[in-house]
Order: C-alpha cells, then sequence, then structure tokens
C-alpha cells in the first residue's frame, strides 16, 4: 500500500491510476486535447514547436472532477458551471503518442505503457486518414480493449458535415476490435463537450496490477533538474519519469538500469518518488511516476536513459534476438517492403530502440521466423511486442510486427 506525504484528505484520489494514450492522424488535436484535460503543452521539444508535430512521447496528469451539486464533470475544484464545489473522482496520466507516418512505430512501443486510449478522429477530414488506420491496428496488435473515439475540431464544421463524419467513423470501426467503442463529438481548442469526455473517462476499469513480482519500470524521459551554476554540494542527482509495469518500488530502495551504458554495471538508490506533485515512499503500477535517483545528474541529461528498463531482477540484455514476424498489409503498398538476410532493420520494443542485421528468414505457417544481430543492445524478455520498420526511399517506414520467442 503506499505511504503519502499528505498535504490534503483528498490527495490519495490525486495519484494516477490510469495511463491513457491519445492517438490519431497527424494534426488532429492530440497536444490540443491533452492541454484542454491537463493544462500542460506536450510538445516541449524545440523540433517538435518548430515542425507542429509530437515526435517524442508527452505526458501530463489531469484530475478529474465531478459537480456535488448540478453533476457537471471537469477538471476544476469549482463547478465551471454553477461555481459549487467539486468532488475528485479520480486522476489520470495522458500519454500524447505521435501522429505523424514515420513515427508509428513509437506508438507501438508507447502502447505498452497504455491502459486505455483516446482515439482521435478530427470531424473536418474525410475518416479514415492513413495514420487512423495505423494507429487502430496498433491498438488491435497490442490488445488495447478500452477505446473511446474522439470526433475533434467539430467547431470547424456544420451539422451535417459533422453527421456525416459520424456515419464514417462507424464505417470504419465496424468489424473492429472497437465496433462498440463511444464516440464523443469535442472541440478540443475551444473545450466545448470536454465534460462529455470526461464522464466515459471516469467509466474506464481500473486494472488489475500485479505488485508481487520484482518492480519493472519502463524510462521514457530522463533528466538533469539541476540549474546551471549549482554547487557541487547542492547537486541533486537524475530523475528517471516512466511507468511502473509491475511490482512496488520504495525510497531508499536500490535499483538497476539496463542496457548498462558502455557495459559497466549501473545501480542506484531511490532518493524519491513523485506523482502528480505528490511525494510518495512507495510507488506502485497506475500513472506516470517520476523517480529521484543518486545517479550523476550528468547520465540522465537530455534524456540519455530514455528507452531503458529500471528495476529488480531485470530481464537479460540482448544483442541476438529470434522473432515471429507478421508483415503489414499495408506495407505491400510501400514498394520493396520484402525481408532478407542482409536487410538492416529498426526494432521498436516498450520503450527501447535498436537497428539489427537480419540474419536468418524462415517460414512458419502464415507467419515467418527471423532473427537478427542488434547494433544497439535492448533489455527485453520473451514475449515482448516488437514493431519492425525498413528503410524505404530513404526513410524508416513500418512493415510489421512480432513477438520475442
Amino acid at each position: 500500500m503506499r505511504i503519502f506525504t499528505l498535504k490534503h484528505k483528498d490527495d490519495k484520489k490525486r495519484i494516477p491510476e490510469l495511463n491513457i494514450g491519445l492517438i490519431g492522424h497527424v494534426d488532429h488535436g492530440k497536444t490540443t486535447l491533452t492541454e484542454a484535460l491537463s493544462g500542460k503543452w506536450t510538445d516541449t521539444h524545440s523540433e517538435e514547436i518548430k515542425r507542429g508535430i509530437t515526435i517524442r512521447i508527452g505526458y501530463a496528469d489531469a484530475t478529474l472532477y465531478k459537480c456535488k451539486k448540478c453533476g457537471f464533470y471537469s477538471t476544476s475544484k469549482k463547478c465551471p458551471r454553477c461555481f459549487s464545489d467539486c468532488e475528485i473522482l479520480r486522476t489520470i496520466s495522458l500519454v500524447d503518442l505521435p501522429g505523424h507516418e514515420t513515427l508509428m512505430a513509437t506508438v507501438l512501443s508507447g502502447a505498452s505503457l497504455i491502459d486505455a486510449a483516446l482515439l482521435l478522429i478530427a470531424a473536418n477530414e474525410k475518416c479514415p486518414q492513413p495514420q487512423t488506420i495505423e494507429h487502430l491496428l496498433a491498438l488491435e496488435v497490442v490488445g488495447i480493449k478500452h477505446v473511446i473515439i474522439v470526433q475533434n475540431k467539430i467547431d470547424l464544421v456544420d451539422k451535417e458535415q459533422a453527421l456525416k463524419n459520424y456515419k464514417e467513423i462507424k464505417n470504419f470501426i465496424k468489424g473492429t476490435s472497437i465496433e462498440n467503442a463511444p464516440i464523443i463529438p469535442v472541440s478540443a481548442q475551444h473545450k466545448i463537450n470536454i465534460d462529455k469526455l470526461i464522464e466515459e473517462l471516469v467509466k474506464i476499469p481500473k486494472p488489475e496490477r500485479d505488485l508481487k513480482s520484482p518492480p519493472k519500470i519502463y524510462i521514457a524521459r530522463s533528466f538533469d533538474i539541476n540549474k546551471p551554476g549549482t554547487r557541487p554540494k547542492d547537486l541533486k542527482g537524475g530523475v528517471l519519469g516512466g511507468t511502473i509495469i509491475r511490482g512496488v518500488i520504495k525510497k531508499g530502495d536500490e535499483i538497476e538500469i539496463r542496457p548498462n551504458p558502455e557495459n559497466i554495471i549501473l545501480k542506484t538508490k531511490i532518493a524519491g518518488i513523485q506523482q502528480a506533485g505528490i511525494n510518495l515512499d512507495c510507488g506502485e503500477p497506475g500513472g506516470l511516476v517520476g523517480i529521484m535517483t543518486t545517479l550523476d545528474p550528468s547520465l540522465c541529461r537530455a534524456d540519455n536513459l530514455s528507452g531503458y528498463l529500471a528495476g529488480k531482477n531485470l530481464p537479460d540484455v540482448l544483442d541476438h534476438i529470434k522473432l515471429e514476424f507478421t508483415k503489414l498489409k499495408r506495407a505491400i503498398k510501400l514498394g520493396d517492403s520484402s525481408i532478407s538476410p542482409g536487410d538492416n532493420l529498426m526494432i521498436n520494443v516498450a520503450v527501447s530502440k535498436s537497428v539489427g542485421q537480419l540474419t536468418s528468414v524462415k517460414k512458419k505457417g502464415d507467419k515467418q521466423q527471423i532473427e537478427l544481430k542488434l547494433k544497439l543492445p535492448i533489455c527485453a524478455e520473451k514475449g515482448d511486442m516488437v514493431a519492425i520498420s525498413k528503410l524505404i526511399s530513404g526513410r524508416w517506414h513500418l512493415i510489421g510486427y512480432g513477438k520475442i520467442i
């Protein structure tokens, strides 16, 4: 059970209990919706701002409220409608995943961080768009069952166009795993109908968590929080940001980080645990977590440890992997999407990324078994989902997925 540094009786409900992924075609409003729910703009990387798209995985926490008097749902302590006090229902972590076509593999790897998803579809564009199809496939591949479809940008269309787009969405999801998913029309830009979306977010069940296994943490970001000019005696250790996949961590615990940079044994102590701005003495799966460590802060600077795993009794570090490979049907349209020994392929597994040379391809029923020699080692175990991309016409394209065997 978590021990909190309580400042308020409702602090326990301010601890995120779910990771909700925001996915969809580029420029359909994922980052704007994240801001509407959390108040945080997640495109903070300079290249993201310049290009106007999400490249890295962004994240923010959102606390959901319900008015005690009129029942209005919001993200505010005071009801925006009648100004009465609101009660806290739950806090969630929002994981803003990229929609750009060349970054599709990040969605598959980022899906390992999420419990449920918001699939954004813009009302002012024909449905489905290319990445809308890709992202639905990603949800089905990784088995995300709880999905809410957000029909965004309704402020840019009239009633007739909105209804036409709604029918296109219904036709698109017919026969898929999300055929019965709720469709909520919103304007993230003007925060229209956000209350109805929150009402659906509250209904998503909290999954069962594995609290007994040794802790395993996916590191999505890493930081040096020291300001320039800080004196050596005042320096603070590096910070890891990510999510706990299983197990429980405690302040003072020693954890290992893999794959170890420069083949050294990298161990550190947990100096602090924080979620949603609340200090904890222990942390468990559910929501995004910040872990203060005793690491040299230079090791964590600028996401240096992004893609690594932390915890105890971690999986082996692999420089060779064998996969059961499934090729995507749409890969046939990309041109030379065939694979043969000697090819270089990019793989994404959990939050890790590497490039490997294909050493073996064998037919196994309707699938293939392939082996890769990796240029950068990864920390992974049997059954982990892997996204596989090939360099075609100078760009990496997702051509399939597989499981480590």
